[in-house]
């Protein structure tokens, strides 16, 4: 990593692209020490825990330095490339050690405000800061239980220390709220004072019995061997950035919301020929018509007819939040993970607009472009299982949301139709849905709407 000295220089620094994250790992850096830089244009790709996102530069000038090399992941709000604003040849100085702490700019080393082009970054409006590095968890422990002590005995009288919004990932925030805890009273152990899981659940846990008698003092355990493996017969993928925050998110999901999972198997022949009589109509041409946009519609016509299972399960306020909108997800696999990101608002499309954002979000998801707001506030999600073969399966809910539709490969079976045995191309559905807030009455009518319309296509005209 490399220090400036220069007066012009600016430190851009990593910004938290998407909401209450804490780092991320640099992808491809798209410029080099020397090259001229324009505001607003694009210098890195990173990879947060929710989507790969590029960062444009905020200034005007010449490269001057990159602090970090590609393939590294760096805390939000440390600096990651140098600019010189004044466009000089100013040489690079290399530093002898890594700074300890990095003192907040001068007034006037402050860039002119200017509108914020991406999501966390921009001209600080508050004082909020940080949390030091150098602060040890044990004192801060412990300046946490006094500040709850006082602030129980004074009622509503200010806490002793000040209230920083504690550091943990999404998911730690999610099981959290699922636990009822309050993370301002959670020691953290993870690295520069993050929350982790084990940290929520030991605040959750009860305290382990104390020994009556002190143990036998025991000898001392030899240092752990290096852990080795064959590296021509295994192959070790560290567990990061997307991957990391699915396989969390998918933990929490399966443990704390009790999941019911229904299937039905659907004749899904005159939906199949609908597909290939709207490829012919003048309103789809240039629009990505497939079985998949047919059974979105059917979803979207049952939770109309169904609206409470378009729901959400708040457990710190106990209360069922049932939403008036459909933001439908479709589950995307990408080289980086599995994503979902929704279309907003997807219950007001018309079925030309619903297949024009199905088709770019399904490109932007295959670029590696989807962005963090894209996979947010998801209320009902689709899974298309079928295309890799698969009949069916049993899905895991998306944090937050309360059922998800698994379509299984569409293919000719033997059917009974108008008395007679006949090839017909036949699919079977899956649904899970939460258990606290659908019940089994609830779930079974959405799934029979969605087969009854993919069986019968034109109940979309009346039911819609």
């Amino acid at each position: 990593m490399t220090t400036m000295t220069n007066a012009s220089v600016r430190e851009f620094k990593m910004p938290d692209v998407g909401e209450g994250l804490t780092e991320a790992e640099i992808l491809k850096w798209y410029v080099q020490p020397g090259d001229t830089v324009t505001d607003g244009q694009v210098v890195c790709e990173v990879e947060t825990a929710k989507a790969a996102v590029e960062l444009p530069i905020p200034y005007d000038g010449v490269v001057r330095a990159l602090h970090f090399p590609e393939g590294t992941t760096v805390d939000v709000g440390t600096s990651i490339i140098a600019v010189d604003v004044a466009g000089g040849a100013a040489p690079v100085e290399e530093a002898p050690a890594p700074a300890p702490a990095e003192e907040p700019a001068t007034p006037e080393e402050q860039p002119a405000a200017r509108q914020p082009v991406l999501v966390g970054y921009g001209v600080a409006t508050s004082s909020t800061r940080r949390r030091p590095r150098k602060a040890p968890a044990p004192d801060t422990a412990v300046q946490q239980a006094a500040a709850a002590v006082q602030q129980e005995l004074n009622g509503h009288s200010a806490p002793a220390v000040s209230q920083e919004r504690p550091l943990a990932k999404p998911p730690v925030r999610k099981l959290a709220k699922d636990l009822g805890v309050d993370l301002t009273t959670v020691t953290p152990t993870g690295p520069d004072g993050i929350i982790t899981r084990e940290d929520v659940h030991a605040a959750v846990a009860p305290p382990a019995p104390r020994e009556t008698a002190p143990a036998a003092a025991a000898p001392a355990a030899a240092p752990a061997a290096p852990v080795s493996y064959d590296t021509a017969r295994e192959t070790r993928i560290p567990v990061k950035g997307v991957r990391k925050a699915t396989a969390a998110a998918m933990v929490g999901s399966a443990f704390t919301a009790p999941h019911v999972t229904e299937f039905v198997t659907v004749d899904v022949t005159r939906t199949m020929k609908l597909v290939e009589e709207l490829k012919q109509d003048k309103e789809f041409t240039g629009l990505r018509v497939n079985p998949l946009l047919l059974i979105a519609k059917a979803l979207l016509v049952a939770i109309k007819r169904n609206p409470d299972i378009n729901a959400s399960w708040d457990e710190a306020a106990q209360e069922i939040v049932v939403k008036h909108y459909v933001n439908l997800g479709i589950a995307a696999a990408t080289p980086r993970g599995l994503i979902v990101p929704n279309i907003k608002d997807a219950h007001a499309k018309t079925l030309p607009q619903l297949a024009e954002s199905l088709g770019e979000l399904v490109s932007t998801a295959r670029e590696g472009k989807t962005s963090p707001s894209a996979m947010q506030a998801g209320t009902v999600t689709i899974t298309n299982v079928g295309v890799f073969g698969v009949d069916t399966g049993t899905p895991i809910l998306n944090p937050g949301e309360s059922a998800i539709l698994a379509v299984g490969a569409i293919k000719p079976q033997p059917w009974v139709h108008k008395g007679k045995v006949k090839p017909r191309q036949v699919t079977t559905l899956a649904l899970s849905f939460d258990h606290r807030l659908v019940d089994g009455e609830l779930g079974s009518k959405v799934l029979a709407d969605v087969a009854a319309i993919l069986e019968q296509p034109k109940r979309l005209i009346s039911w819609a």
